[in-house]
């Protein structure tokens, strides 16, 4: 049956989809080294050529892949690990969900694929195992405390100091012990809780992920003079920070970013608002002038 030129495009573009979906989860079976996880991504991809096939019979073309697509997210699996890369993926597809039921009266299909896409791919990705999610809460742990902790310490010092080196130099002595000393009570927490997490990578996690705080707030008072934009310009780090993390946690945890973006970064700036005037306060009733 001939396609309405509409309904041709539509089905021209899920056929690209999926033969690029197909080569990237290809891709990432290849580089995959857990077993199971590899044989996962490669029943997905099997089912994404399938899908093309499909789409293909009615459109009667081949159709190439996006090579941009492809290079994008095999990165972004590598940076942020396979499961972040694929739930975002797979949530740029829900749009398509109405896109299916629109098309369904010419391509009788299209319904089995969206139910496909729904469940079976759903129930795939699910089963897919990795290590660094189960640390996700050693990482939370740490960010969310040098972020609080640090940026309240920070304007404290900012306000009660107003030297940049002398701030900065402070901070980055707090921020180093409060690191070891958030890794070392991860680490027994861990062990105490007896669970399946390695206390020594929770620990790790936790501390690596204080470490890069502390990195991101101290920076400018290294490197500039104005205590007020180094101030600022910290604070801004941290906004960053809790907008790249927020956005991780909430594409693979599947959560709302808005409400969990606002929460984290109302913390941190109404501490850091409480730490200017407690600054202040300290500098005016002891008279310090430096």
């Amino acid at each position: 049956m001939a396609l309405s030129e509409s309904v041709r495009r539509q089905v021209l573009a899920f056929q690209k989809s999926e033969i690029t979906e197909h080569h990237i989860y290809a891709n990432l079976s290849r580089l995959e080294r857990n077993k199971e996880n590899s044989k996962v991504l490669s029943n997905i991809s099997s089912d994404e050529l399938r899908h093309y096939g499909i789409w293909k019979s009615y459109s009667g073309e081949e159709v190439a892949p996006s090579r941009f697509r492809i290079w994008m997210y095999l990165l972004m699996s590598k940076l942020f690990g396979v499961t972040f890369a694929i739930k975002l993926m797979e949530s740029g597809e829900e749009g398509a969900q109405e896109a299916y039921d629109k098309i369904s009266g010419e391509v009788t299909d299209a319904a089995r694929i969206r139910d496909e896409e729904e469940e079976h791919e759903k129930k795939l990705i699910a089963m897919i195992d990795e290590e660094r999610l189960m640390y996700i809460g050693s990482v939370v742990l740490g960010l969310n405390d040098a972020l609080v902790e640090l940026t309240g310490t920070l304007a404290g010092l900012t306000f009660a100091l107003q030297n940049a080196r002398l701030t900065g130099m402070a901070g980055l002595i707090t921020g180093i012990a409060a690191s070891l000393s958030m890794a070392a009570s991860e680490y027994l927490s861990t062990k105490s809780e007896g669970g399946g997490k390695n206390p020594l990578k929770a620990s790790a996690y936790t501390g690596s992920a204080y470490v890069l705080a502390v990195t991101v707030l101290i920076l400018p008072y290294l490197l500039l003079e104005n205590y007020l934009l180094c101030l600022a310009l910290a604070l801004t780090g941290g906004i960053f920070l809790i907008f790249i993390f927020t956005f991780y946690f909430s594409v693979v945890k599947e959560i709302s970013f808005r409400a969990r973006f606002f929460e984290m970064a109302g913390i941190s700036l109404g501490v850091a608002a409480l730490s200017f005037l407690i600054g202040l306060c300290v500098r005016w009733f002891l008279g310090v002038e430096v």
